[in-house]
């Protein structure tokens, strides 16, 4: 089963092993060898895909743009980063030299069409904007992708 993931960057660390015992538990119920899809994003992307690989089970990232690494993974993040990267099975590299709105919404376009799943770490805040949590689980439900949320009482960002 293919499981996708999106969710807000800005958690508070103390919502993080909270998170993950949530997804953790959302993955149990779920039948067959999982491959966990991720763009690696600070947050529940990388909280999401700390489950996976500790979980054996496969990860495959989705990388917005060229630059994505080199630009937009903060200094402090980037250990994590590399870290969960070098666990990945796949990559791809949307076909933008450059980070930004279109980046992201393709890179989130392209997991929901291979998902059979997304998992939202997601307080049910409205859109702030294309190509956020909100704007996702709205496509993902237009879709028909299956959606589960995410937000375990003490979450927050």
């Amino acid at each position: 089963m293919r499981v996708g993931i999106t969710g807000h960057s800005n958690l508070a660390a103390v919502s993080a092993p909270i998170v993950a015992d949530a997804i953790s538990a959302a993955l149990a119920t779920l039948d067959g060898p999982i491959i966990g899809i991720s763009c690696l994003a600070r947050g529940a992307d990388q909280i999401f895909a700390r489950v996976i690989v500790d979980s054996g089970a496969a990860l495959h990232v989705v990388l917005p743009a060229a630059d994505y690494r080199e630009k937009k993974v903060k200094p402090e993040n980037r250990d994590i980063f590399e870290s969960l990267f070098a666990h990945a099975e796949h990559v791809d590299v949307m076909p933008f030299e450059t980070s930004g709105r279109a980046a992201y919404e393709a890179a989130n376009d392209k997991i929901l069409a291979t998902v059979d799943a997304l998992f939202a770490v997601w307080d049910g805040a409205p859109p702030d904007g294309k190509g956020g949590t909100a704007d996702t689980v709205r496509i993902a439900r237009e879709r028909g992708v299956p959606v589960v949320v995410i937000w375990p009482a003490g979450a927050h960002r």
